[in-house]
């Protein structure tokens, strides 16, 4: 049997038009890579009704499987229901399904079901439904010229969870076994392309052809993918992703099982599996470091305070930096940094703390001190390690940096570890 042909139809006049990105098709042929199926076709079309009648018949005369993002919604552009249904010469119906989904979410929502979500339950007669967890429009999926039509809402969050939930997971039942793919995906920080390619090509010279390797930078981290595309090669698979996890160390991150995590809740995990509770202490990045920590649900239990000293004397009144040290080594220096760091484990009563103190430009900068130098400091009230780094770039993408830099090290802190970041060795002027 051939590898299934998947062709993509999306939908809509904003898209068109350039008023919003097409970021779902890439999300959409992503994923179906994962499970080794390459997109063959993408079309897209404006809100045209005998243009997605005509496209819909087109496609599904060449394809297995054609999937359709947007025109779920409940304005009269969205067309995808009402265009299946034409193309398949059957009639549009209440689906019992949907209207006890939007029910439910108009319920959940405090709001009154209107007549326009109605049209979000009329569907192509008999087809199957595919569930929004997130969302008012149920998706749904219908046979057409002996080719598989699913239809998927265009709301980005809504279409990841529906296509991981469900969609990729019945695609893959459809190939046979033997051309069934295997990813492992593995969340790196530190490494960029070039030089953990070159770390790779190094140590593994003899990679194997039949283990497709990739790399996709995600900021702020870098995912690294091995792909096997038999079912024979599993135990090479497993045999150089143990090599290459060996090679990152502890810049792994996260082995993704489902979908990426961000650095902010493998901290928090950690945090909750040995029962410590953070604090920070920032002042160039203004707070980020607490707000990524704080936007993964239950926080509560691992942070306590995140004080944002931006000005001297707020370091001074709130976290105890004397003012000698201030006065004489500067707000950003060793000294500063690392009495930050006490002040915020005595204020919060914290177990653990970071606190960071830098120059993020454009202006402000000094010989000794150029823009792009930072001090972190973290640690607990035993052991207060720190680090001055050189980071140069624009100010957002310092800050950014620098909060990342800070949770990397905590995570470090938690998981004990002795080995130095690469970030460290290329970027450090002093540590301790």
């Amino acid at each position: 049997m051939n590898a299934l042909n998947v062709q993509l139809l999306l939908t809509g006049n904003e898209i068109m038009s350039g008023d919003v990105v097409d970021s779902n098709s890439a999300m959409i042929a992503q994923q179906l890579k994962d499970i080794g199926i390459e997109v063959r076709r993408r079309v897209a079309v404006a809100d045209d009704l005998t243009l997605l009648i005509n496209e819909l018949i087109h496609l599904s005369k060449q394809a297995d499987i054609v999937i359709v993002n947007g025109g779920l919604g409940p304005t009269v552009d969205d067309l995808t229901a009402q265009a299946l249904a034409q193309a398949a010469q059957i009639p549009l119906a209440e689906h019992s399904q949907a209207l006890a989904h939007l029910e439910t979410w108009c319920q959940q929502r405090g709001i009154a079901l209107s007549e326009p979500n109605l049209k979000q339950a009329m569907l192509p007669e008999h087809c199957d439904l595919v569930a929004n967890r997130l969302g008012s429009a149920v998706g749904f999926s219908l046979s057409l010229n002996q080719c598989l039509v699913i239809c998927t809402p265009g709301v980005p969050r809504e279409l990841e969870v529906m296509l991981s939930e469900q969609i990729i997971p019945h695609i893959k039942q459809l190939l046979p076994a033997q051309q069934q793919s295997k990813t492992t995906r593995l969340q790196v920080f530190g490494y960029g392309e070039s030089t953990l390619q070159q770390v790779i090509s190094q140590h593994c010279p003899d990679w194997p052809a039949a283990l497709e390797l990739g790399f996709r930078a995600s900021h702020p981290m870098l995912e690294v993918k091995i792909t096997s595309h038999r079912q024979i090669d599993k135990d090479l698979h497993q045999h150089w992703l143990e090599k290459l996890l060996g090679l990152v160390g502890q810049h792994l991150v996260n082995v993704v099982e489902d979908k990426p995590v961000k650095l902010a809740q493998v901290v928090n995990n950690l945090l909750a599996e040995q029962q410590l509770k953070l604090t920070t202490a920032e002042s160039c990045t203004g707070g980020l470091i607490a707000s990524q920590v704080t936007q993964i649900a239950g926080s509560s239990s691992v942070f306590e305070a995140g004080i944002v000293s931006y000005a001297n004397n707020i370091k001074e009144k709130l976290l105890f930096v004397p003012e000698q040290v201030l006065t004489e080594f500067g707000a950003v220096s060793e000294q500063t940094v690392v009495a930050m760091a006490q002040g915020a484990l005595v204020q919060s009563g914290a177990d653990i703390a970071v606190a960071v103190s830098g120059i993020a430009g454009p202006g402000g900068g000094s010989e000794d001190k150029p823009v792009g130098t930072v001090w972190l400091a973290w640690g607990d009230k035993n052991d207060i390690k720190r680090v001055c780094l050189r980071i140069p770039g624009p100010r957002i993408q310092f800050q950014q940096r620098v909060s990342t830099i800070a949770l990397d090290l905590v995570r470090r802190w938690l998981l004990k570890s002795n080995e130095m970041p690469i970030y460290i060795k290329e970027r450090a002027i002093n540590s301790k």
